[in-house]
């Protein structure tokens, strides 16, 4: 994944974030989240990190627990040690033998919506 200039955030192993996570940049989840999980850039799940929420990304790379409904602008990869539980929107979707997906795939290029700019920003060139 693509290196973002507002830079990456990691919620690592042993971390635990509960309520509405919002970035601009890349994320790294070792640890737990539950709520939601939007970011407008890349996003990568490891192998011991467990998500309870509803994920909004860019781009992603899973390779643990997401029990959510999970909305992709773009690729979404599913490693081998994946496990999802909840219904997948992507517009390109890679799934590795041995991922597990229990709910429904969308692929028909319907667009995702991504996490904006605070509002104080997005007035300024009025």
């Amino acid at each position: 994944m693509a290196k973002s200039r507002t830079g990456e955030t990691v919620i690592a192993h042993g971390v635990r974030v509960e309520g509405e996570f919002i970035s601009q940049g890349n994320v790294l989840v070792e640890g737990d989240v539950q709520g939601t999980l939007q970011t407008a850039g890349d996003l990568q799940v490891g192998t011991e990190a467990k998500i309870r929420a509803d994920v909004t990304a860019k781009n992603a790379i899973i390779s643990g627990e997401i029990r959510g409904n999970v909305n992709i602008a773009g690729k979404l990869d599913l490693m081998e040690s994946a496990s999802i539980i909840g219904d997948v929107t992507a517009e390109v979707l890679s799934v590795a033998a041995g991922a597990q997906l229990n709910g429904s795939i969308t692929m028909d290029g319907r667009s995702v919506e991504m996490p904006s700019e605070s509002k104080s920003e997005e007035g300024e060139d009025e």
